[in-house]
């Protein structure tokens, strides 16, 4: 039973160098999820006033490792060669402007923030697979010795 016991305790996380790097990234990560990184500072252009908006996106991933090894506690002339630890990770956040909000004497109005490029990738993209898959319905050959193969 005493060893099981020891074999318990060797196998509890204690925390290292790795943990508090992944906590101080997730802190930095918090602090920059904020409202204020969204919502620029308000400029005055004549009588109207604009506050530019954007969205934020983050992710983030990591590991952790952790080792021991063989020790005696029985043999006091014994080398301790275990050890260990790891952890790795990496992240990204990307900002895009969305919108603008104008407050003027008149009200106040959103004028949305398009992007283009984006418009004509997705559609290049959607366009090359219908292309593709009309190829494949208009060749029945093509599809007939794809079902001959598997």
């Amino acid at each position: 039973m005493a060893q099981k016991e020891e074999n318990a305790e060797m196998m509890v996380f204690k925390p290292g160098k790795s943990v508090e790097a992944i906590k101080e990234t997730f802190k930095l990560l918090i602090e920059k999820a904020d409202v204020s990184n969204v919502y620029a500072k308000p400029v005055k252009h004549g009588d109207a006033t604009l506050i530019p908006a954007a969205e934020i996106m983050a992710g983030v991933g990591f590991g952790l490792g952790q080792g021991h090894g063989p020790t005696s506690e029985t043999d006091e002339s014994a080398e301790n060669t275990g050890g260990g630890e790891g952890g790795g990770g990496g992240g990204r956040m990307l900002s895009r402007p969305v919108a603008v909000v104008i407050a003027s004497e008149a009200g106040v109005r959103i004028e949305p923030v398009i992007d283009y490029s984006k418009i004509w990738m997705a559609a290049i993209t959607a366009g090359g697979f219908m292309a593709a898959l009309l190829l494949r319905l208009v060749n029945p050959r093509w599809a007939l010795r794809q079902l001959k193969d598997k």
